[in-house]
């Protein structure tokens, strides 16, 4: 099976952001990530590098109201690009988990691309309402996003934790691994692989 380019590009501009971002699911883990919220883009960034994609992003929001619609947009952006970039999920293992360490932070994530956004995230009980300059009410705003925007089902149980940064880190690098998997080829699968024929 000759293997895609797997490459995207998604703009997306509204009253409250502007964003662009180029996601290539083949690649070794370079970024160039400016949201304008640190916390966020050391997320992205660890996203990136652990699932060995590379990711280049822009966004230019509403800081001065508050991260939500940067954090939010950005969360429907990069999963409409992860969705265009699959294209049609011919060979591809289709599911993907990981259970990742983070110091004293555990945390398991699955994955099924199967163009049916679901979104589950249980046990994310964080101490502080910030880490840096990042809302931790947005985690789950951004990976609900992430899900409907990908078209896919996406699950977190934190299974241990007391530090939010700890949580937060271990979250984006399971999800990476999980990610990474989920759209690695299985020289087995000739065609999709689901019993309906189509994802």
């Amino acid at each position: 099976m000759s293997k895609k380019v797997r490459k995207s590009q998604i703009r997306r501009t509204t009253g409250e952001t502007d964003i662009l971002l180029s996601l290539n699911l083949d690649g070794s883990g370079k970024a160039q990530i400016d949201t304008g919220i640190g916390f966020f883009d050391h997320m992205l960034d660890a996203f990136t590098r652990h699932g060995l994609f590379d990711l280049d992003l822009r966004v230019k929001g509403d800081l001065r109201v508050d991260g939500h619609h940067s954090v939010e947009d950005t969360g429907i952006v990069l999963g409409e690009a992860i969705r265009e970039a699959v294209g049609d999920k011919k060979g591809i293992r289709r599911y993907g988990y990981f259970i990742l360490p983070m110091d004293e932070a555990l945390v398991l994530c699955a994955v099924d691309l199967c163009g049916r956004p679901y979104f589950v995230m249980e046990g994310a009980d964080f101490n502080t309402p910030m880490v840096g300059d990042f809302d931790t009410e947005l985690v789950r705003e951004f990976f609900y996003s992430i899900s409907y925007g990908a078209m896919m089902n996406l699950h977190f149980r934190v299974l241990s934790g007391t530090n939010a940064h700890h949580i937060i880190e271990a979250m984006c690098k399971s999800f990476a691994k999980a990610l990474d998997m989920a759209t690695g080829y299985e020289m087995r699968i000739e065609d999709v692989l689901s019993t309906k024929g189509v994802l």
